[in-house]
């Protein structure tokens, strides 16, 4: 295929606004925003960061190549950030790179803002030895595994050409790679001396410290902190808030907040608290009570997450690698009665992928509504599937589900599992027979648990660092490690092989659209619900704009004239 050019169409971004800009207060009436959108921040290293508190936070301290912001006619776009143009180039060997040429932007020191500083934090991302989470989002970068094997992170294909020069070579035509990865908290920029200097002091903190674990990280002191972002922090008050101010050397002299509180609150009813008393004027997540509350309302429906909790089956162990016994169990649930034991913003799921999830074509739809239900979830049908269910488990040879023996349910114990796992576990016996013990596990076991597939049947939330339906299917690939089910079908791996390197879109969104049919119609899993947030925002603001990924921005809210 011959090489060829040609700038990036900028794509919608999975996040949701609220924006009415018409009517808001001019540039020169700066205010104060107060928020409150999770507890004391855990991490605010951006490769760490896992609580959407602190990812929002971060949101607003560094900025990405790309970033999410709000168009003239309200909608959230993902437009230009430290990137002031990208080119792509599709390579003769299927690989693409893509070329970005910088902005002239300072750190909050005044330091230029370097194609280095990006390098340095995507090696450090993608460095085994660091460990993050997020790893994976440079998974499609050339020589990501190579790097991972060896250790030598110059493997990894991120370069500085020059100062103001990014080139990113990657293994096939990813259509998120600038939607999601280059506006991820986890691929934000970093200064590697800062970084030395902040791990230095925070390491003779700790020596001062009298034993004990070590409590300082580089990011313990966060005004300490130099930022590429909109803003800088002024203050921070361990356990109660942090403000940010706006960051002079920020390139853009766009109307936002003068300054920004983020107050934090250990629950979700102590974070409804600040609101109702109208000390923050932003509040998420709502907690139970209130979320029940909306869902009264006819016209409120909750904001998808990117997340379906599904019940694994061990294809790996008896009698699970029987597909007539898992489809019997596919069969017995009644998914509206989990999403109901899951809480008010639960929603029986349709398939893998949650709602919320854009399809790739050009209108931008919701690929769970191109796809449609792959699950039937009518009450009016269930008892016709549990007489089914009973039919295949006789087919598999076991006229009782008892005779299967006893197994076990694993689960995290968190949020409502406890409550979805019990309900499960009760609908197998009752219209089955078959005895399955809920077992919860802490977050940390249950991943052991999985990973070494020591375990019959288990609940995981199955969760995206982008959004985008392939990275909800790829992790069932043959061999990948987060397979933990133990698929193979050599079928579903042509088809996922297709999505990573279709240079038509159509083409790769019908792959996706097939890969999930494929692998729900072998039931190595049952995906059982989607998941649901809401927030408050005062009726005096406009602006606010969440990621569909939890974290929000608040950089161009304005307040409302009366």
């Amino acid at each position: 295929m011959a090489n060829w050019k040609r700038l990036i169409a900028l794509a919608l971004s999975g996040a949701l606004c609220l924006v009415l800009l018409a009517g808001c207060a001019g540039e020169d009436e700066a205010f104060t925003l107060s928020v409150c959108v999770g507890g004391t921040p855990e991490s605010l290293d951006p490769i760490y960061a896992q609580m959407a508190g602190d990812q929002t936070i971060l949101n607003h301290l560094y900025e990405n190549l790309m970033r999410v912001a709000v168009d003239v006619s309200g909608e959230a776009t993902v437009t230009n950030g430290m990137a002031k143009s990208v080119e792509q180039e599709e390579n003769q060997d299927g690989t693409v790179t893509y070329t970005f040429r910088l902005r002239s932007a300072k750190w909050s020191d005044g330091r230029n803002v370097r194609a280095a500083d990006f390098v340095y934090a995507w090696r450090r991302l993608a460095n085994p030895a660091t460990q993050s989470p997020y790893a994976a989002l440079l998974s499609n970068v050339v020589g990501y595994e190579e790097a991972r094997n060896s250790g030598e992170m110059s493997q990894l294909q991120v370069t500085a050409k020059n100062d103001n020069t990014l080139v990113v070579n990657l293994n096939g035509n990813h259509e998120w790679f600038l939607r999601e990865v280059c506006t991820s908290p986890a691929t934000m920029p970093l200064r590697q001396d800062v970084l030395a200097k902040l791990k230095e002091e925070a390491a003779e903190q700790n020596n001062l410290s009298s034993g004990g674990e070590m409590e300082h990280r580089w990011w313990w002191d966060p005004t300490a902190l130099v930022t590429n972002g909109p803003y800088q922090v002024s203050g921070y008050a361990k356990g109660a808030s942090l403000t940010v101010i706006a960051n002079e050397r920020y390139y853009s002299t766009a109307a936002r907040p003068a300054s920004l509180i983020f107050y934090f609150a250990s629950t979700a009813e102590a974070a409804q608290t600040l609101y109702d008393e109208q000390t923050v004027d932003v509040v998420s997540p709502l907690p139970e009570a209130r979320l029940a509350e909306l869902s009264m309302e006819e016209d409120w429906t909750p904001t998808p997450e990117l997340t379906t909790y599904a019940a694994l089956f061990n294809g790996n162990r008896e009698p699970m690698s029987d597909i007539l016994i898992r489809q019997s169990l596919c069969l017995a649930i009644d998914r509206n009665a989990l999403a109901e034991a899951a809480g008010s913003a639960a929603r029986a799921a349709g398939g893998i992928v949650p709602p919320g999830v854009p399809d790739s074509g050009e209108e931008e739809e919701d690929f769970r509504e191109t796809a449609g239900t792959l699950l039937d979830n009518r009450p009016e049908n269930y008892e016709n599937a549990t007489i089914q269910a009973k039919t295949l488990l006789a087919d598999a040879g076991y006229d009782s589900g008892a005779a299967l023996g006893e197994l076990e349910f694993l689960y995290a114990e968190e949020g409502n599992n406890k409550a979805v796992a019990e309900a499960l576990c009760r609908m197998w016996q009752e219209t089955l027979q078959i005895q399955v013990t809920p077992r919860g596990l802490s977050a940390a076991d249950l991943a052991a648990a999985l990973g070494s597939g020591e375990y019959d049947l288990a609940g995981l939330a199955l969760t995206a660092h982008a959004n985008d339906a392939e990275c909800f299917l790829r992790r069932w690939i043959s061999g990948r490690p987060e397979n933990v089910v133990g698929y193979a079908n050599s079928a579903y791996d042509t088809l996922m092989a297709i999505v990573s390197t279709a240079m038509d879109g159509s083409a790769r969104l019908g792959c996706l659209h097939d890969a999930e049919a494929l692998i729900l119609s072998d039931y190595a899993l049952a995906p059982l619900y989607t998941e649901g947030t809401g927030w408050e925002v005062r009726e005096t603001l406009a602006g606010v704009c969440r990621d569909a990924r939890g974290w929000f921005s608040f950089s161009n809210v304005l307040e409302r004239k009366a």
